[in-house]
């Protein structure tokens, strides 16, 4: 019912209905429960908080949910991954940030956290891994070893490498070890909390390892009763890890929040590791990052207003067959110059149809953005099954050879938040890309003068070779009868008559 919703078209880039319509999408989770739907396309806020206004992306439409996302009720599920129908990529692909994002979740005891959407300067003492985006799809990191109490625990490096490696999972609840990896780790524990009343876990159909704790000890004081852990990287850093980052609370009981993998090898570490840490997943350098902190006032601890840096430049795709996938653009900064705003459309008429209203189409975009007809130029037309797909070029005035940023940018909202009108006839629109240029070498008035220049000089040009052949014609006339010697007698040099 939302008035700015948009279906997804079938195309090559996406699995389809049986109707061969609409875009479909189906997703399945690894504790089982599963999402499909269709796929749309609507305007998504990022709350009131946020340097990023609303902004149009893909998202899945859900009819049929299964498993714990049906039973824990959820609202849904924002893509974080590493593909086309990622939030972050559809929003690094526009250019609006750089790409990376962070997040904090809140601990035990102190709730909140925070998503931070782009980069910002990281604390010094974050400590970082790498993570091949080709090791597997998911966010990796290079683990090598786990201490416990300090002491390492007797395991091959290897045994984090299995099947997808160690992957750190920000919608997982709990931790999966390899079977060996858990059964190392349980053993160090219990050694450690040997004095502590072992009891059963809420849940009988589980074998969980809880202990009795006194009510008085909060989160704050688990590091008295229990040890501390080390993740140990490829590089030798290590992340250090509180007991609220591998133990959950229930009835006055603490229990281990790390569980074996069964016959999966992959080493899987869910949110419960990263309770009040800020984890830091830097796309564009390829690692994650970690920092201690309290992430209910991470706001206030971290200068991140205005410490976005300026989003990398991204390439037009011209007249893709799946833009609602694939947008890109260059936002204006500060001081960027711009000479022309490239805007690719798709209108739901019939390219047959809009070829012989082009002019008419320009001058109702002239008249919407509120500019001269002489300054919009429609190009590119092409046919998308029924629709069509142009480019909108709007240039600035004859007087300025520049776009000011906030004219850009403007004329460009304008156009993605569909405040454009169009006549009926048309059909309605989506902004489906645009690229904003820097201001060629030479200024339209220079262009003129130019070509006033050019002009001048072929006329001059032109104007002298007929000149030219009318001198010649004039002198051929004047030759075809022979000059006579003034006198025959003189024959060893003879003059002519002069001209």
């Amino acid at each position: 019912m939302s008035s700015t919703y948009q279906p997804v078209k079938c195309n090559m880039d996406c699995n389809c209905d049986d109707d061969k319509e609409q875009c479909v999408y189906e997703r399945e989770y690894a504790e089982h429960s599963s999402s499909k739907g269709v796929l749309g396309e609507d305007l998504i806020s990022f709350g009131n908080e946020s340097q990023l206004t609303p902004q149009r992306a893909v998202f899945g439409c859900e009819t049929v949910e299964t498993g714990d996302l049906y039973s824990q009720r959820a609202d849904g599920i924002i893509g974080l991954g590493q593909g086309d129908l990622s939030l972050v990529d559809q929003l690094v692909d526009k250019g609006l940030i750089s790409n990376s994002f962070a997040l904090c979740y809140g601990g035990m005891d102190l709730g909140g956290g925070s998503m931070v959407l782009g980069g910002f300067a990281y604390p010094s003492d974050m400590i970082f891994t790498d993570s091949d985006p080709d090791r597997s799809p998911y966010y990796n990191i290079d683990l090598t070893g786990i201490r416990v109490a300090g002491k390492q625990l007797s395991l091959s490096s290897g045994v984090f490498d299995g099947e997808h490696g160690a992957v750190l999972d920000s919608g997982t609840t709990y931790a999966y070890l390899p079977d060996a990896a858990f059964a190392a780790f349980e053993e160090a524990v219990m050694r450690e909390v040997s004095p502590l009343k072992q009891i059963d876990g809420p849940d009988p159909n589980f074998k969980d390892t809880c202990f009795h704790v006194a009510p008085s000890n909060d989160a704050s004081g688990l590091s008295k009763i229990f040890p501390s852990v080390e993740m140990v990287f490829k590089s030798g850093q290590s992340w250090l890890l509180s007991p609220e980052n591998y133990l959950f609370r229930v009835h006055g009981a603490y229990c281990l929040g790390v569980f074996p993998n069964g016959k999966d090898h992959t080493t899987l570490l869910g949110g419960i590791v990263v309770r009040n840490t800020l984890v830091v997943y830097d796309r564009e350098n390829s690692k994650v990052g970690f920092w201690r902190t309290n992430c209910s006032e991470l706001s206030d601890r971290l200068p991140i207003d205005g410490a976005l840096p300026p989003p990398p430049p991204a390439k037009l795709p011209l007249n893709d067959s799946n833009p609602s996938l694939n947008t890109s653009s260059n936002l204006p900064r500060e001081k960027t110059q711009i000479g022309q705003i490239n805007l690719d459309i798709q209108l739901t008429v019939n390219s047959s149809y809009l070829k012989p209203r082009l002019e008419e189409l320009s001058k109702v975009f002239s008249k919407e953005l509120d500019i001269k007809p002489t300054q919009v130029y429609l190009s590119n037309l092409t046919s998308n099954g029924n629709d069509s797909l142009i480019r909108v070029v709007v240039v600035p005035t004859e007087s300025s050879s520049l776009f000011s940023n906030v004219t850009a940018t403007s004329i460009v909202s304008r156009f993605s938040n569909h405040q454009i009108k169009l006549p009926d006839i048309f059909g309605d629109y989506q902004l489906l890309t645009y690229k904003l240029e820097p201001p060629r070498k030479g200024t339209r008035w220079q262009m003129k003068n130019t070509i006033v220049v050019i002009a001048i000089v072929m006329v001059s040009v032109v104007v002298s070779l007929l000149a030219y052949g009318v001198w010649l014609m004039w002198k051929r006339k004047q030759t075809s009868n022979l000059y006579k010697p003034v006198d025959e007698a003189i024959v060893a040099e003879q003059e002519l008559q002069p001209l």
